[in-house]
């Protein structure tokens, strides 16, 4: 069976890496843009990933400008502004497509496992969000207007109880 762990990316600084990588850990798997009326969201990923990282749990951002040409950058300016207006410490990817015949098969991937409302594969809008189980299956796909702060909750049921 297909899981996360059977893709790589490449990451905002230009090396390929293999998702197998982030093999155990529970992951929020986010497109992600910079000039987009959701993009205050990096402050509450930022947290999640500071409260949660230690108990085996990534964001994983994927920049994407499908969406109203919201990420115009390069990746050395997408890598700025991540760090300096919100402190980014999770991993970033380079720039990529998530709808049409050029989505990154990560996201070919997700879009099936996970549907969106009323079974609809298509992702709508930058900072749609899926959560991703310990052993790289999809667990639930969230829209781009949940904060992520609601999604803590499964988050920690995902992470299992504290050892």
């Amino acid at each position: 069976m297909t899981t996360i762990y059977d893709f790589s990316a490449r990451t905002l600084g230009g090396q390929d890496k293999s998702l197998s990588d982030f093999r155990g850990q529970v992951l929020l798997i986010v497109n992600v843009a910079s000039k987009c009326g959701f993009t205050p969201q990096y402050a509450g990923l930022e947290q999640l990933q500071r409260t949660h990282a230690a108990k085996g749990f990534s964001v994983l951002g994927f920049p994407c400008n499908q969406f109203g040409a919201q990420e115009p950058g390069d990746a050395a300016e997408i890598e700025r502004f991540c760090t300096l207006n919100y402190g980014v410490s999770f991993p970033m990817f380079a720039k990529i497509e998530v709808n049409g015949e050029g989505a990154h098969p990560l996201y070919a991937f997700l879009k099936t496992a996970r549907k969106g409302l009323l079974g609809s594969e298509r992702i709508k809008w930058n900072f749609t969000k899926f959560l991703v189980g310990r052993d790289g299956r999809p667990i639930a796909r969230y829209a781009p207007n949940v904060d992520p702060a609601a999604i803590a909750r499964d988050i920690g049921k995902a992470l299992g109880p504290p050892a």
